[in-house]
């Protein structure tokens, strides 16, 4: 008996010491979002997967919260006024502020269709009036730089990215573009940006990460998360179809970004319906270099 009082003991003390860490980890919490894969469904305009995690960024925020939510663009396959509005069905239900940007799909209909629906999505927000903006924290900075043709950036596209990193400077910098620089993701190493002065970009000195989407990879048979020389690259896996490295397997997810006070960031990868984060998905790096 009295052994068992020992254990009972000592495992409430140790329940303790980790809610009490917990407690500690969550006031360290800087910033907390989340980001969206594609969309961009066919056949047909329908959006389970991204309605899926609009429900679950909503529990999530009841016990995590989360400040707002980035997507890193085709949402609307072919930029069609159908494929708008189912989406805008869906994404008027999100109570988080949600920060979009272009990609090649939005590229097939109008920049002014975009920033129509664009400004409708998600909770109350500052207006986006351009394709490309910035949100600026005390910790860090999300630059948002939607592509200017296709996936890809004209040089006034590159030299638009270059100065907002230069004015931001010395605070790190989450660039978020649709598609990374050709090469980086080897599974579909031909897919990317194209443009040789986006190494200008990533060569500047205070870009910690590159979150991006648009190759629709399975998470669970490539290599998502990686460093490159200083910098972390993030890939955000399409909510509604998976193509890399093929057609035959798809599970709907997305990821979190949680950035401590420290300079660490943890990025968790969610499955759709989903209550806790996938463990053999989680990365984690520092917002300035070593």
């Amino acid at each position: 008996m009295k052994d068992l009082r020992r254990i009972l003991a000592a495992a409430a003390m140790l329940l303790c010491l980790v809610q009490s860490g917990l407690a500690a980890a969550q006031t360290d919490v800087a910033i907390r979002f989340a980001v969206l894969g594609d969309a961009e469904p066919k056949p047909e305009a329908l959006f389970p997967g991204v309605a899926g995690a609009v429900r679950d960024l909503h529990r999530l925020h009841a016990s995590q919260p989360l400040d707002f939510v980035v997507g890193v663009g085709d949402i609307a396959h072919k930029g069609t006024l159908i494929q708008y509005q189912k989406a805008t069905a869906v994404l008027d239900e999100l109570r988080l502020p949600f920060y979009p940007i272009m990609g090649n799909e939005e590229h097939g209909g109008s920049v002014e269709r975009y920033l129509s629906f664009a400004n409708r999505w998600g909770a109350e927000k500052p207006a986006i009036d351009t394709p490309s903006y910035i949100l600026e924290r005390e910790q860090l900075a999300l630059v948002f730089a939607s592509p200017d043709h296709g996936r890809d950036f004209d040089d006034s596209g590159i030299d638009w990215m270059l100065s907002q990193l230069r004015s931001l400077a010395p605070k790190p910098v989450l660039l978020v573009v649709h598609s990374a620089q050709s090469g980086v993701y080897p599974e579909k190493a031909d897919k990317g940006v194209s443009n040789p002065r986006f190494s200008g970009v990533i060569a500047q000195p205070n870009l910690a990460a590159v979150i991006s989407g648009d190759l629709h990879m399975d998470m669970d048979r490539v290599t998502h998360s990686k460093q490159i020389g200083a910098v972390h690259y993030l890939h955000i896996p399409a909510l509604e179809r998976t193509k890399v490295p093929d057609k035959t397997q798809h599970t709907p997810m997305f990821r979190v970004f949680t950035v401590f006070t420290d300079d660490q960031v943890q990025v968790d990868t969610y499955a759709v319906g989903g209550e806790q984060p996938l463990p053999q998905h989680g990365y984690r790096f520092s917002l300035r270099s070593e």
